[in-house]
């Protein structure tokens, strides 16, 4: 019998760990693979929350974390501790996931190593460089040094077609859609102390990402305001991210009204929980554009841009920007109009139907020539 083929698959972050997590199952219920789980420590607490959800444990962990870290030091560390490990164990091929920062050094490591790189969610695009930043350039970078491309969606394998890409294009689904109904399965609970999930319509938000740091996010404050005076039925739950730059301004603005429920991060079953439970999303998340309308629930994009126009074709999602007149007319036209809101309830889910990860094994296991 051959030596199975050695597998790595590398995280950093919450959205990593969650989209990676049932492909790590997938491969490690194969004995044709040895899979190995790097963590370079990115995002540290909310890693360690989802992988003890999915019973999973890491080969090593970098812990590059640190306070105030730039783009440059997570690269830099990032980048020389992964190729320590892959100098080390010699991987067949390295898995990485979207487009962090994590991720295009693990890519970038595997490159310099001569390692295959497989990509899972491959293919998104804006067309923006600087919208997402600096998620847009990360994932075309990632593209030009790929070996298996795992796209989501048609939509995102006519990126990589358009582009020429090298290495092979699958369209896969998406990961999420897999982790996402295995948790929504067991119908987790979301307890927010003081908020009745029977007495009120409960809006879920979730804002982090860095181009709407500063003005965007005040408005984006001002959005929310503006949606409550107007609905007295509704309560917004808003878990903070860690970021200062994020947090502060949020409670400063949002902090003292009774309708509002600030939290930290909520783990990922609390935060399907909530999912389960709300009324509709307003996020700049892109994963959420995704998980939210696998449960139902519409989506309103709270960005100027999406790598994610598929939930806009689809109708289970709309993108609004951050303007806070604009969120609240996208809000309102759903609270009070039941037909509008179940068009888009009622949408079908354009990414994917829960075997995404299985998938990725059986493309891998044709790559290397496994019977």
């Amino acid at each position: 019998m051959s030596a199975p083929i050695r597998v790595c698959i590398t995280l950093g972050t919450r959205p990593e760990a969650i989209k990676l997590a049932p492909v790590i199952q997938a491969f490690r219920q194969s004995a044709a693979f040895a899979t190995q789980v790097i963590l370079t420590g990115q995002h540290r607490e909310m890693v360690e929350q989802v992988m003890q959800l999915f019973h999973l444990g890491a080969d090593e962990d970098l812990e590059i974390m640190q306070p105030q870290q730039s783009l440059t030091d997570i690269t830099c560390r990032s980048l020389q501790g992964l190729e320590d490990c892959f100098v080390r164990s010699q991987p067949d091929l390295v898995i990485v996931q979207g487009d962090t920062t994590t991720a295009f050094s693990a890519a970038l490591a595997a490159f310099y190593q001569k390692i295959p790189v497989g990509h899972v969610e491959a293919g998104l695009r804006t067309d923006d460089l600087l919208n997402p930043f600096p998620e847009e350039a990360n994932r075309r970078l990632i593209s030009q040094i790929t070996r298996l491309h795992f796209a989501p969606t048609d939509t995102a394998v006519g990126h990589l077609q358009k582009s020429g890409v090298v290495g092979e294009v699958h369209h896969t689904g998406n990961t999420v859609i897999d982790a996402l109904l295995a948790v929504a399965a067991q119908n987790p609970p979301c307890s927010i102390p003081g908020l009745d999930w029977q007495k009120y319509r409960v809006l879920l938000s979730t804002v982090h990402r860095r181009e709407n740091w500063g003005e965007p996010l005040q408005d984006i404050a001002q959005g929310f305001l503006k949606i409550l005076d107007q609905c007295p039925d509704t309560a917004l739950l808003l878990p903070l991210h860690r970021n200062p730059t994020v947090r502060e301004p949020l409670t400063i603005a949002l902090g003292e009204h009774p309708r509002v429920f600030l939290t930290e991060p909520l783990d990922y079953a609390q935060l399907v929980g909530a999912m389960q439970r709300c009324t509709l999303l307003l996020t700049d998340s892109g994963g959420l554009q995704e998980e939210a309308p696998g449960l139902g629930k519409p989506v309103l994009v709270l960005r100027e841009t999406t790598e994610r126009p598929e939930a806009i074709a689809a109708g289970t999602a709309k993108l609004v920007g951050t303007q806070a007149d604009a969120i609240a007319s996208a809000a309102l036209s759903l609270l009070n109009s039941p037909t509008a809101y179940d068009a888009m309830a009622q949408a079908v889910n354009p990414f994917g139907d829960g075997q995404a990860s299985q998938r990725i094994v059986e493309i891998v296991r044709r790559y290397f020539q496994l019977s």
